[in-house]
């Protein structure tokens, strides 16, 4: 599962999503279900599916009052920045209910929690 700060917003919509979008036959020839979490409603994401053209089998979860990311503490405070209460950039990979690894990026960045970083951390 891999967290981004909001839908169509230009490094989420460019770079992060499709990155697992690419490598999506990848992770599911290794067993992985991939899903993309964000702070935004069901209709939202599912517009923003439907415009990247998402896979099927590539899960958009909606997290509109970001219950789920305050119980992964994975919160980012965006209203300096007029966004409110978003999801951290970051990517799970758990095995059985269990965490295996938890990659947070860095104010900024997309380097850690890119589809092929997670591939690697896997693959490792």
């Amino acid at each position: 599962m891999f967290g981004v700060p909001g839908a169509f917003t230009p490094t989420c919509s460019n770079k992060h999503l499709p990155g697992y979008i690419a490598n999506h036959d990848a992770l599911q020839k290794r067993g992985i279900t991939v899903m993309c979490l964000a702070v935004n409603d069901a209709y939202v994401m599912q517009a923003w599916a439907a415009s990247l053209k998402v896979p099927a089998g590539l899960l958009m979860l909606a997290d509109g009052n970001a219950n789920f990311t305050r119980a992964l503490g994975l919160e980012l405070d965006g209203t300096a920045f007029g966004m409110g209460l978003r999801t951290r950039r970051s990517a799970l990979y758990a095995e059985d209910g269990v965490v295996r690894s938890l990659q947070i990026e860095a104010p900024g960045e997309l380097r850690v929690s890119t589809a092929e970083a997670m591939l690697a951390v896997i693959d490792a």
